[in-house]
């Protein structure tokens, strides 16, 4: 944990029991606690840099919000992400929380700053041609002949009928033979109805036809080497050899095979509220984050194969 110099005995002595409190009270994580004891005392250090003094438990309750602005300016001038900042922030009203609550120190502008805006997160689909790929080389990705013909069943659900990790993985073995449609429980319970390809179909009968394990129907679908439910740590170790073998991004993960399916849905003309449904999303605002992916991708055909476009380009 980082205890930082230069503070007031007052405020030391403080600081040493909110960690304890952290530790024995909150029973935070190790890293968790390290974190929250370095972006204390970083902010700490700032504001001894900032108003010139050792800080002391009389000068926290003093900070006016233009103190809290400068520190929060500092971080953005200094690169560091609005997650981290997010963070940081949260570190630093947990100390002052412990203070007010201890009849130390108290001071009510530190509530009234917003958390920084985290950025707008983009799935980083594969493109049509990388997923075809990566299901092609799953079946030889896998060693013996069953694991490489369920390895390639299990990503052929995460691509196909658009699947979480822990969907596929979690059916029993009463789901196979799949019919056209698969029932399929989510996040929070909650069930939905998805299509079934028949390449999803095939890939799966394969794998059952390979797989030597014996399969009860109240059992798990994928097995491991052990007869056990497949895990997802299997699945993305394939996907991080797959990655190598195929010259793929390191964004090209099981989930981005997910966003796969929903991208591509949607380039090829698939309707928001219906690729929802697929997804299982609770929020169309989570399906509309695939928008901003098409435009994206929409924008590069653009640039390539228009010729205004091109036009631009020649001229700069």
């Amino acid at each position: 944990m980082v205890e930082p110099a230069g503070l007031s005995p007052d405020l030391a002595e403080a600081y040493a029991r909110w960690l304890r409190w952290l530790e024995s009270e909150r029973r935070l994580a190790s890293l968790s606690l390290q974190a929250y004891s370095r972006d204390a005392a970083a902010f700490l250090a700032f504001i001894a840099r900032h108003r010139g003094r050792a800080p002391d438990l009389e000068l926290l309750g003093e900070l006016a919000p233009a103190d809290f602005r400068a520190w929060l300016a500092a971080r953005h001038a200094g690169g560091l992400r609005a997650t981290s900042t997010g963070r940081a922030l949260s570190a630093v009203r947990s100390l002052f929380r412990f203070l007010e609550r201890g009849g130390l120190a108290a001071n009510p502008a530190l509530m009234t700053l917003r958390s920084p805006r985290r950025p707008h997160g983009v799935p980083k689909p594969l493109t049509p041609a990388e997923a075809k790929a990566t299901l092609a080389a799953a079946g030889g990705a896998g060693g013996p002949t069953w694991t490489g013909a369920r390895d390639a069943a299990v990503l052929t659900l995460l691509y196909g009928l658009g699947l979480r990790i822990s969907e596929a993985l979690g059916l029993d073995r009463e789901a196979a033979p799949l019919a056209d449609t698969l029932i399929v429980r989510g996040k929070g319970g909650k069930e939905r109805l998805v299509p079934v390809l028949a390449a999803a179909r095939e890939a799966v009968d394969r794998y059952l036809a390979l797989c030597p394990m014996p399969l009860p129907a109240d059992g798990p679908l994928f097995v491991g080497a052990r007869g056990g439910r497949l895990s997802p740590r299997s699945v993305q170790a394939l996907m991080q050899r797959l990655r190598s073998a195929l010259g793929l991004e390191a964004t090209a993960t099981p989930h981005a095979l997910r966003h796969s399916f929903a991208t591509h849905l949607l380039g090829a003309g698939g309707d928001l509220r219906m690729i929802q449904e697929l997804l299982g999303h609770a929020s169309l605002s989570t399906t509309q984050r695939y928008t901003d992916v098409d435009a994206e991708q929409l924008m590069a055909v653009y640039r390539l194969a228009h010729p205004r476009a091109k036009a631009t380009a020649v001229r700069n």
